[in-house]
């Protein structure tokens, strides 16, 4: 007789699922989607329920516990789970482990369901001595049932008179679950719905019968900053709720979660909408509730950074992903995926139109909108009708410089501080300066773990790796030739903030990176005191250029774009037009234009010039022969091999060795190398790289399919890491 079989996926380097027979003590209660404890070689460990179906059970060892009450994965999210570990060649028990909350990966959990004593009164009417207790039992019954924490607001110490309340049978209690709400401290924030102009109401027009219809359909909504993108999602997402449907915004940094959130709050919960958040900024507790409440269809809109792809919504009637262009939605480490690309699957899988939005679109997501997959939608106006804001680019080579500004900049910020305007300085750099060096000697100071310099930290007294996180004091001399003369090279925000305040004392600064943002709740302070104008220069990395809207800021400058304008990636270009751009668009998003200053040495740059106009169209048209002419993404498709050890030398020969398998079995793609990666070295680990390019796309998918019998012949202490559809190749 054909018995219950479950196919497991676990938490290795495994890609293959794993069949069990459930025994019949679990039968009635095991599910698909829970997590289950299995034997596995000579261990026990932690396995991810995916499929259960009946066979022969025939030398198959059987489920050794179930470690869920209920589910934790729809049947929805694992079919996209699936797809994902197949599509970015990545084991499945490990991009289950990707996609849910952090602590329920192993048997040793750390996150609990908390819960609360609850009491409500009882049906017999009983009257107790005590005042204490007559007063709490009035309370409780005037009030209706109530936890334990809500009767601590009116009585401080109330556990012994509901004690007593429950011994005589005033009172009965009974332990409820309690949900750790991000929320619960925040007060509830205005609405401010706008009324749409015709591109906005056209645009939400268009969506609408795809999220009526139950139907997957790909939108491009390319507005300029400030054209009011944002209303345009919550009109989308209203139409979604009226059809009874959830919806799932992404957005790229926690850094723009709290201002989104804010918005989407004000506008639907007073009408008893709930709302739950998932990124990395909440605790394990928090993100564990919000996951399960989505998973019991309690939850109608979700937002959240790229992780909160894999929230498990069972009815999805709309996906936003918002600044669709950022890098940021890519996972640089361990299962590589793209959410925006799993948003666009996801809505085929589920039936649901994707809305993907942004000021600066990827070049992959424009030139699918150019052949026909994604409609575009366009916005070329800002809201309330004034111009953009006026660019102006420095050369730097007709300038004296003598600390980051240029005099111009210093002029400019003068004059907008005077006319009480606020300023926003992007630095892509963090620290005080990216290196010290000698200048006795030459000599500079590295990271033992990876290949670069360490940066200095002034205002901490150290040298940092902002790949490893290694930490150094400072020298007080050469370590070379011991001499004294260490200077730091160069600028990053903590020394332009300080340049700042020597050169407006008066005014009040502030700093927007990781090193200022680290804690929680540190994004949100400082956008508080933006928006409330208590901040007259705000300096910062790109986290600033993301989708802020600061109405008081009239003047964007723009210093160090040439790093980013030759940063050796054949996307430079394109990141440089993209942050220009927005940062760009902070400027006079209230009153219409204002000002925006770009320093470069090289302001003839087409990136730079488009930039400077906010022409995407020309910019894409001037890019565009180049990516075709070399095979690049859109027009080509690539997957980066990189092989990584703790042996230079092991590394360096495995890596030759597969090279020599991929062009013996190659066909219709392209084998560039193995060679040193850009970072050689990172984290301690030797690195070399192959790159793969095919101008189709089923040609790489079946090279890919057939990698397993060289990875079988890579030695135990070298690592491969695949990476299809590859960002950054550093």
């Amino acid at each position: 007789m054909p018995e219950l079989i479950a196919n497991i996926a676990v938490n290795a380097p495994i890609k293959q699922l794993f069949s069990y027979r459930v025994p019949d003590s679990l039968r009635d209660s095991v599910q698909v989607g829970m997590r289950v404890r299995v034997p596995f070689g000579r261990r026990v460990t932690v396995g991810f329920l995916l499929a259960l179906h009946r066979g022969q059970a025939d030398g198959l060892k059987d489920l050794q516990g179930l470690l869920d009450d209920e589910p934790l994965l729809s049947i929805e999210l694992i079919k996209l789970l699936r797809w994902a570990a197949d599509y970015y060649c990545h084991p499945v028990g490990q991009v289950v482990r990707s996609a849910l909350p952090a602590g329920l990966g192993s048997e040793k959990a750390t996150t609990k369901i908390l819960t609360e004593a609850f009491y409500t009164p009882s049906k017999q009417d009983i009257q107790p001595r005590g005042k204490t207790q007559q007063e709490l039992l009035q309370f409780i019954i005037q009030r209706g049932p109530a936890g334990l924490g809500q009767i601590r607001e009116y009585f401080p110490a109330p556990y012994a008179a509901l004690k007593r309340l429950v011994e005589i049978g005033a009172l009965e209690m009974r332990e409820q679950e309690l949900l750790r709400d991000p929320f619960l401290t925040e007060k509830l924030p205005e609405d401010k719905s706008l009324t749409l102009n015709n591109a906005q109401r056209k645009a939400v027009e268009e969506v609408t019968p795809s999220i009526r219809k139950s139907c997957f359909a790909g939108f491009l909504l390319h507005g300029v900053t400030g054209s009011g993108k944002t209303e345009v999602y919550l009109q989308a997402v209203e139409q979604c709720l009226m059809a009874d449907r959830q919806a799932l915004i992404l957005v790229p940094e926690i850094s723009l979660t709290p201002q989104l959130v804010a918005r989407f709050r004000a506008r639907f919960e007073p009408r008893g909408v709930r709302i739950a958040v998932l990124h990395s900024g909440l605790s394990a507790g928090e993100r564990y509730d919000a996951w399960r409440e989505i998973l019991r269809n309690n939850i109608q809109i979700v937002i959240g950074a790229r992780s909160a792809i894999f929230a498990p919504l069972q009815n999805l009637g709309l996906i936003v992903v918002d600044e669709e262009h950022e890098s940021s939605y890519k996972q640089g480490e361990g299962f590589r995926y793209n959410a925006r690309d799993l948003a666009l699957m996801r809505g085929q899988q589920q039936n649901c139109p994707v809305l993907l939005g942004s000021a600066t679109p990827s070049f992959a997501s424009y030139y699918r909108s150019e052949q026909g997959a994604l409609t575009r939608l366009t916005l070329d106006k800002r809201v309330h009708g004034g111009d953009l804001p006026k660019v102006e680019l420095i050369d730097l080579k007709d300038q004296v410089v003598e600390g980051v500004l240029s005099n111009s900049l210093i002029e400019a910020i003068q004059q907008a501080l005077e006319q009480r305007e606020q300023v926003l300085l992007l630095l892509n750099r963090r620290g005080f300066s990216p290196f010290l060096l000698c200048a006795d000697c030459g000599e500079s100071f590295h990271c033992p773990n990876c290949e670069i310099t360490l940066t200095y930290h002034q205002h901490s007294r150290q040298l940092r790796c902002h790949y490893c996180d290694y930490t150094d004091a400072v020298p007080e001399h050469c370590h070379k030739c011991h001499g004294l003369n260490i200077e730091p090279q160069g600028a990053g925000t903590e020394r332009l903030e300080q340049e700042l305040g020597e050169l407006f004392p008066s005014a009040t600064i502030a700093r927007m990176d990781r090193d200022t943002t680290s804690r929680k709740g540190a994004h949100q302070k400082i956008s508080t005191a933006m928006l409330a104008r208590s901040i007259d220069i705000l300096v910062g990395t790109q986290m600033i250029a993301k989708g802020h809207d600061f109405p008081g800021v009239a003047l964007v400058c723009v210093l160090g774009a040439d790093s980013i304008l030759n940063f050796p990636d054949f996307r430079s270009g394109e990141r440089s037009f993209s942050l220009f751009t927005q940062v760009a668009g902070r400027a006079g998003r209230a009153s219409g234009g204002g000002k925006v200053f770009i320093q470069s040495f090289n302001p003839d740059h087409y990136a730079l010039t488009c930039a400077a106009e906010q022409d995407y169209r020309n910019f894409y048209q001037q890019e565009l022969p180049f990516r075709q002419e070399l095979g690049y993404p859109p027009c080509g498709y690539l997957v980066n091999l990189v092989f990584s050890g703790n042996n230079n030398h092991q590394v360096q020969a495995a890596a030759n060795q597969f090279g020599i398998y991929l062009n013996s079995i190659a066909k219709s793609v392209e084998v560039l190398g193995p060679s040193p990666c850009p970072l050689s070295r990172l984290r301690g680990k030797s690195r070399y790289q192959i790159l793969l390019k095919s101008t189709a796309r089923p040609a790489l998918r079946r090279l890919l399919n057939r990698l397993d019998d060289g990875i079988k012949q890579l030695p135990r202490q070298v690592n491969l890491n695949i990476d299809v559809d590859p960002i950054d190749m550093l």
